[in-house]
């Protein structure tokens, strides 16, 4: 399945658990406000935004894989204190080190974590953090099945037969072992339940949950889905996210 574009605008209307999310985040990365942060996986830029609140003096290098998300960015940033770049974050390069990174609901869009973890190793200066979440193992279990279970029908059946969606909800403790593979210390990763009730369920399931779903269907069939998947799901919907809280430092020797 090739990678998918977002509707940059859309997400940034409806993120706000995002945002929420990432605000957390934020809260465990220590920063003086005067450093060079990668946001990796940075999205429409509204929470860029709160981590550039983060650096008055500082500088962030902004990141994301779908063309959108960057073009949404670049106009959402200030120029002289956000670099933004489409790269995939399983090949990224940087011309300078940066000082620390930060991710939010990002790195389960990735299937190889062992690679993204060495490209974002490779990026930060030695002694530098990494400070990120994103959906864990049994994130959003309860929707994904209705929604399998939806696309098993017809006249869904026939254009998902063979879907396989693209996520990558892992465990801490695999977590942890790829991070030290891949030459951070002081690892620590968890799981949190973070329940999600979306103020519009349609949209907000429409453009988070179900877009790979939506690409795999013709377009006449995909509102006719989505609409039958939140109507499954009961009102108000209400997403079980269990979130990946990860915490390393790139060792000083590796």
């Amino acid at each position: 399945m090739s990678a998918r574009d977002w509707d940059a605008t859309s997400y940034d209307r409806v993120s706000t658990p995002q945002v929420e999310m990432a605000e957390a985040v934020l809260e465990r990365l220590p920063l003086r406000g005067d450093e060079t942060v990668l946001d990796a996986g940075c999205g429409s830029g509204r929470v860029t935004a709160l981590l550039l609140d983060r650096l008055p003096e500082g500088h962030v290098v902004a990141v994301d894989s779908a063309p959108s998300m960057v073009e949404h960015a670049r106009e959402a940033l200030p120029p002289d204190r956000a670099t933004v770049l489409c790269q995939s974050l399983t090949e990224l390069t940087l011309d300078e080190p940066v000082d620390a990174a930060f991710s939010n609901a990002v790195f389960h869009w990735i299937g190889d974590h062992g690679r993204l973890f060495q490209r974002l190793s490779a990026a930060l200066r030695p002694g530098a953090r990494l400070v990120a979440q994103c959906g864990g193992k049994g994130n959003i279990d309860a929707f994904r099945r209705l929604a399998d279970e939806v696309a098993a029908q017809e006249p869904y059946a026939e254009h998902m037969s063979d879907f396989k969606g693209p996520w990558n909800y892992a465990s801490p403790e695999h977590t942890e072992a790829l991070l030290a593979a891949a030459g951070f210390d002081e690892v620590r990763c968890w799981l949190q339940p973070w329940p999600v009730t979306p103020d519009d369920p349609l949209e907000f399931a429409r453009t988070v949950c179900l877009g790979n779903h939506l690409k795999a269907l013709p377009e006449e069939l995909r509102e006719r889905y989505a609409q039958e998947v939140v109507r499954r799901s009961g009102a108000p919907l209400t997403l079980e996210y269990v979130r990946l809280n990860i915490d390393a430092r790139r060792s000083l020797v590796f």
